[in-house]
């Protein structure tokens, strides 16, 4: 086991510098209000609350899926070349999460009432892609203040946390792409195998974040 954490750590020192903190904001910015192809995270929600006939909470759950195995998809092939390829497929892999967990959180604080344009709010969406387990740790060790849903209620917005959470946002990604390309170097040794260990690992991840966002961003809508 550390000679695999010392190999992830190696590799995400490696990979950093090409992932400023900025990045992640843009992505965030990208996903929410949509970009070519992609609409916008409300827009496509909405449109999941249409199919669930106004069930927020089965909209929720439709949003996850279809996240999780858009997540799936694109594991799959950034992670299809085999070694040859591992280091434009790094970047590429982290780029797909990264919008695809990103429009999936944000269509997931719309539904439950939150106003996507407040920096608050975007503040509790990169929050969240970090997973209980990372926020509940920079919590404890003081280098974020609350939970995600604190955050996007909080009555003042502090600029600060926003480079904070970009930061901490854009090591949790890398951090996360290059260790497990680490570990899964031999199944990257026979291509479908790899782009199998991408899918699997992409989607579940991408699912843990969404019902994690999903949990944590309690209901805001006004009730009739």
């Amino acid at each position: 086991m550390g000679l695999r954490r010392n190999v992830a750590v190696g590799a995400g020192a490696k990979l950093a510098p090409s992932f400023a903190s900025g990045y992640v904001r843009t992505v965030l910015d990208r996903a929410i209000d949509g970009f070519g192809p992609l609409r916008s995270a409300a827009s496509s929600a909405d449109t999941k609350l249409v199919d669930a006939d106004g069930d927020v909470e089965k909209a929720i759950g439709a949003l996850v899926r279809m996240h999780a195995s858009l997540a799936g998809v694109q594991g799959f092939v950034t992670n299809l070349g085999g070694i040859s390829t591992a280091a434009i497929a790094v970047p590429a892999n982290v780029a797909g999460v990264t919008i695809v967990q990103c429009h999936l959180v944000a269509g997931i604080a719309h539904l439950r009432g939150y106003d996507l344009e407040n920096p608050r709010v975007r503040n509790a969406i990169l929050a969240c892609m970090l997973g209980e387990d990372a926020v509940k740790s920079l919590v404890k060790s003081h280098r974020l203040p609350s939970s995600p849903m604190a955050l996007a209620t909080s009555p003042v917005h502090d600029p600060v946390l926003d480079e904070t959470l970009s930061r901490e946002v854009t090591s949790e990604l890398v951090g996360r792409t290059a260790g497990r390309r680490a570990v899964t170097l031999i199944g990257r040794r026979i291509p479908f195998l790899g782009g199998a260990v991408g899918a699997s690992s992409d989607a579940y991840a991408t699912w843990t974040i969404g019902t994690y966002a999903a949990s944590e961003l309690r209901d805001r809508r006004l009730r009739p």
